[in-house]
């Protein structure tokens, strides 16, 4: 490859780069401004857009905190994701230090079982988990999504 495609390569590839960060963020930089809306709807309003700070609020996260669906849904979020996220870690860390042994036995057998549900369709995977679950008495309950 020449000098000058190896540049327009580069080019391209930070442009593609810089078009998806750009769909992947604007998102984000359109609704926190959003959230700080004194009006019962999102929308951007005339004040808002002049930096009026009579136009800014907190409203939205008052209720969050005041509404106790909104607090219960909360908590349940942060304590099934965080538990999830660390039974998830220390069992992906113990097999990755396991099978990374060439004297374990069985570890093409292991690697392939846990590789497994990366092929299998999700809506089988769900079903079967479903009503493993449901005769565990685990479904509908938070060790059940933890474990799930």
């Amino acid at each position: 490859m020449t000098v000058i495609g190896a540049r327009v390569g580069r080019i391209g590839y930070l442009a593609f780069c810089t078009c998806v960060f750009i769909f992947l963020v604007a998102p984000i930089i359109v609704i926190v401004p959003l959230s700080f809306n004194a009006q019962p709807y999102f929308t951007f309003t005339e004040g808002m857009l002049r930096l009026d700070p009579e136009a800014w609020s907190l409203r939205w996260y008052r209720e969050i905190v005041e509404n106790e669906a909104w607090t219960r849904g909360l908590v349940n979020s942060l304590v099934i994701g965080v538990s999830a996220t660390l039974l998830a870690t220390a069992l992906g860390t113990l097999a990755a230090l396991g099978l990374s042994s060439p004297a374990m036995p069985a570890r093409r057998f292991i690697t392939g079982l846990l590789i497994s549900p990366m092929v299998t369709p999700v809506i089988i995977a769900a079903a079967g988990m479903f009503f493993f679950y449901t005769n565990l008495g685990l479904a509908q309950t938070h060790l059940g999504l933890i474990l799930a």
